[in-house]
This record gives C-alpha cells, structure tokens and sequence, in this order.
C-alpha cells in the first residue's frame, strides 16, 4: 500500500532507474536559479545521491521524493517533478521544501499543490515536525502562488539576496507551522 498518494499523485523513493531524468533535470540551467545550483552535476554524483537514499531522513538530514502523476487508481504513472525535505533538523523539529515540476506541460495543473499538500501531512503527521519553511525568488510567481495557496505565511523579504544575469533580485522566506502542536 502506498501512504504517500493523492487523489492523482504518488510520492515515491528515488530508483536507479531515476538517474537519466535526474542528470537531465539536474543540469537543465533553468532550474539552477530556483535551485541554488550552479555547477552541473555528474551522474556519478546522481547515482551517489540515489544510493544515499536507502537511509532515512535522520542520518541523511534530507530526503528527496519523485513526483509520479498516476491519473485515476494507477499505480504507475509519468515522473513529472520531485519534491524534498532538506536541512531537516530533529531536535528543533524543521526542515525546508523546495519542489521541482520539470516537465512544464505538468505545471500549473494542481500536480504541486496535491504533492506538496501530500509531504506537508507527512512531516508533520509522520516525521512530528513543528514546522516548514522554504526560500523563493520574488519573481517566482508560481511557487509565491503555490506556497501561499498551502498555508505558508510569508515572514519577509530578503532584499537584493539572489545574483542573476541581470542584476539582484529578492528572495522571500515563508513558512508553516504544524496547527497541531
């Protein structure tokens, strides 16, 4: 039985069969500036990353989860996105979000907010987190939206925080506390 699913969303582990779509993904520089990356990522370090995550979260202080969209009652669907917990932090009971819906003819679909609203019940039901927080470029409409639209509250504005091709841009720093604690 799979607990991590919605209505058409399934949240499931990295598998080695992952690793072409994560180098694509990974190395797609338009992801790099909602991502803070920006060197590519070798495969070898790809395949390092799926290995690392037969450990859970409290010994990887991280945990990144695919976005299946499985139409329906199938089990099998298209890997559209990832979602991830990162910087989890067990004694003050946090960690931060960040979600990637890559394939762009998925976006705006409502395939974020179901997978997001799936990991939020998740930490907080599951892993006992007292809170969320994530980071989001002031000109990041659709994750601003979707962040917003899922109970996070926006606490300020980081001026001139990202470097861009063009010059500075704020950064936003929202976040949602468990309402059951």
């Amino acid at each position: 039985m799979v607990t991590l699913r919605g209505k058409n969303i399934i949240l499931r582990s990295l598998e080695p069969a992952d690793l072409e779509l994560l180098y694509q993904w990974e190395n797609d520089t338009e992801n790099w500036f909602v991502s803070n990356t920006y060197t590519p990522y070798s495969r070898h370090a790809l395949k390092e990353l799926i290995e690392s995550a037969r450990k859970d979260i409290y010994e990887n202080k991280q945990l990144r989860l695919m976005i299946d969209f499985v139409p329906g009652n199938d089990n099998e669907g298209l890997t559209v996105g990832a979602i991830d917990l990162f910087d989890f932090n067990p004694y003050h009971q946090r960690a931060g979000v960040g979600i990637l819906i890559a394939n762009k003819e998925y976006r705006e679909k409502g395939i974020a907010t179901e997978a997001l609203a799936i990991l939020i019940k998740y930490a907080f039901k599951t892993l006992g987190l007292h809170q969320l927080y994530c980071s989001i470029s002031t000109n990041n409409e659709a994750s601003i939206n979707l962040f917003k639209k899922t109970g996070f509250v926006l606490l300020r504005e980081k001026k001139d925080w990202l470097k861009e091709t063009q010059g500075w841009r704020g950064e936003y720093f929202f976040q949602l506390i468990n309402p059951e604690q």
